[in-house]
């Protein structure tokens, strides 16, 4: 198809603010899907996304309307996958910027615009959800035209839902966004914006043609790996594959290899024919994980397959970064890094259940950069692996920049929410008379156990986060251990700030004092910095009566019996082990 009847676009918006609906009545309108093959979420092919509501993975297809070739990616809209949105604005020439007209502005909706900015896209903004009864299309315009600087005549109002004004929009697209800039004469290029392993087909690429034509059947190269291998089949997806020849310059599309590694051929790598030496594309920045958890198998026997499916996981998701890590309480494992908690809890829940593996997971942290007292610097995942106070000059740990979007009536509380995590607010700017933007600092440690909670909390829902990674700061940190019956837990070790030590310590032993079992002797739970003690619960024993049997005769019959129980306790409070449950290793996410 000539480039000028071609048209790459994607779907931006907050979470929950109709992506995924829109997605499926566009493949409706345009006859992509028949009616009988319809269903909710058709673009969310994993059971996950389905259960949860969400988008993880984006997803392209192909829709023809009115003889023009329409590639439409769906992004996810939650802050730990904005990597997976930045991918997809590479392969476009526009975006539909999603608002939900009964909730406004949201903070991930402001980091989507300034994403799309970045890589200069046409942006069409949309009001969904107009059906709603709470849907206040006025101030929602405003709030659009104050971002984007547009007229309120450019905004769009539909409902994904009942499908009214859909078919408007897809006109709306075809004369705004611009059709793809390519040469066809020129060698070839395309750009991988995502890959996944098929175990009955190898690795398949989703890519963007830039210059040229892939034809299927052609040798390929990656210019970066230096990888060679051959383009089995090509095709586009609609929504399911569909061959094709060859993919066409400006067409977005897959393309089946005989790799057997997604390493080989990594996401933002350049496809061209192995018998041409163009230039390389710019590609993406790496990702970089920066929340860290222990996954450890139940049982020793299925490290094995936890390594399996690990690897597996790795080659849908360029995010993930894993190294063998080792316990002395919980055995072989890997400590795995994530772009933040719901990325975490997406890969546990997968782990368990496509591989049917029973896990423990530690408690998460960030990374932390050491530098010792002969200058070298070294970066922390693990705080059991911090060296001894005397050989530590400082330690750095990240920051982030946040924006939370929120209305007027609950700033106070919001300011009050970042300076108990130890931020700091810097401005204070008003989206329009109802909205406010609150930009902060603050310690990433500080944020990721419940401050998200907490923020939707105090502002009754309404309050919206995003944030990104500032730099690492100097601070006065500490190693809070833990000891369980006079044995230390290194899985437990957590980083903190000296003067949230005390407070942490207390409250971590209490919750732990609930959650391990009691024994036959007195168990002692305490926390301490650098072998000095800051918190103590205590454990008490079971206490069986033995002086059941005895009746009558002198008191010291009962007491000979009781000194031998105690002597029996003291002797088991020796040489007796506690077994941790599960949920002790993840004690810090526990809710009070």
């Amino acid at each position: 198809m000539s480039q000028e009847k071609i048209r790459n676009f994607c779907i931006i918006a907050h979470i929950d603010h109709g992506k995924s609906t829109l997605a499926d009545r566009l493949l409706e309108i345009t006859g992509t899907v028949e009616k009988r093959e319809m269903k909710a979420q058709l673009l969310d092919k994993m059971d996950l996304e389905r259960e949860r509501g969400i988008t993880i993975k984006l997803a392209p297809v192909r829709m023809n309307f009115k003889g023009v070739q329409l590639n439409l990616i769906d992004t996810p809209g939650h802050v730990d996958f904005s990597y997976e949105v930045s991918r997809s604005l590479q392969a476009c020439e526009g975006a539909i910027l999603v608002v939900d007209a009964s909730q406004g502005i949201q903070a991930q909706t402001l980091a989507n615009v300034y994403l799309a900015m970045e890589a200069d896209l046409k942006i069409i903004p949309v009001l969904n959800k107009i059906d709603l009864p709470a849907a206040d299309v006025p101030r929602v315009t405003k709030e659009v035209v104050s971002l984007l600087g547009c007229e309120p005549s450019d905004i769009m109002a539909i409902s994904a839902k009942t499908g009214a004004g859909v078919e408007e929009l897809l006109d709306k697209v075809i004369e705004l966004v611009p059709p793809p800039a390519g040469e066809a004469e020129k060698p070839s290029r395309a750009l991988i914006f995502d890959s996944f392993y098929d175990e009955y087909r190898g690795v398949i690429l989703y890519v963007r043609t830039i210059d040229g034509r892939l034809p299927k059947g052609a040798e390929i190269k990656m210019l970066a790996t230096g990888a060679v291998g051959d383009a089995l089949e090509v095709g586009s997806l609609a929504p399911d594959m569909k061959k094709a020849d060859a993919l066409e310059t400006g067409e977005i599309g897959y393309i089946v290899t005989n790799f057997h590694d997604t390493s080989e051929a990594r996401v933002g790598d350049t496809v061209s024919l192995a018998k041409q030496q163009p230039q390389a594309l710019p590609g993406y920045k790496e990702v970089k994980p920066f929340v860290y958890a222990g996954f450890f198998p139940s049982s020793n026997e299925f490290y094995p397959q936890l390594k399996d499916a690990i690897e597996k996981l790795k080659l849908s998701d360029s995010a993930l970064e894993y190294v063998p890590e080792n316990s002395p309480v919980l055995g072989h494992g890997f400590r795995i890094g994530f772009l933040g908690l719901l990325h975490m809890d997406i890969v546990r829940e997968r782990i368990e259940r496509e591989f049917d593996i029973d896990l423990i997971v530690t408690n998460p942290s960030t990374d932390y950069k050491v530098t010792l007292s002969n200058k070298t610097e070294i970066d922390l995942t693990n705080a059991s692996q911090l060296p001894e106070t005397q050989e530590i000059l400082e330690i750095k740990e990240p920051w982030i920049n946040g924006e939370i979007v929120v209305p007027k009536e609950y700033v106070g509380a919001v300011i009050q929410l970042i300076s108990s995590a130890r931020g700091f607010q810097k401005n204070i700017s008003y989206v329009d008379d109802q909205l406010a933007l609150v930009n902060f600092e603050a310690p990433l440690a500080n944020l990721l156990t419940d401050f998200y909670d907490k923020l939707k909390s105090q502002t009754s829902g309404y309050g919206s986060f995003n944030y990104e990674l500032a730099d690492y700061r100097v601070e006065d940190l500490v190693r809070v251990d833990f000891y369980v019956a006079g044995d230390m837990v290194e899985a437990l070790s957590v980083m903190c700030h000296r003067t949230e030590a005390q407070n942490l310590g207390r409250t971590t032993v209490e919750k732990l004092k609930d959650i391990i079992p009691r024994q036959n002797f007195k168990v002692a739970i305490q926390a301490g910095i650098g072998g000095r003690f800051i918190a103590r619960e205590d454990l008490s024993a079971f206490r069986k009566d033995v002086t059941v049997g005895l009746y009558g005769g002198d008191v010291s019959r009962k007491k000979k019996v009781l000194a031998k129980q105690k002597r029996g306790k003291e002797r088991l409070k020796r040489f007796g082990k506690v077994d941790l449950p599960a949920e002790a290793f993840t004690v810090l996410l526990k809710r009070d």
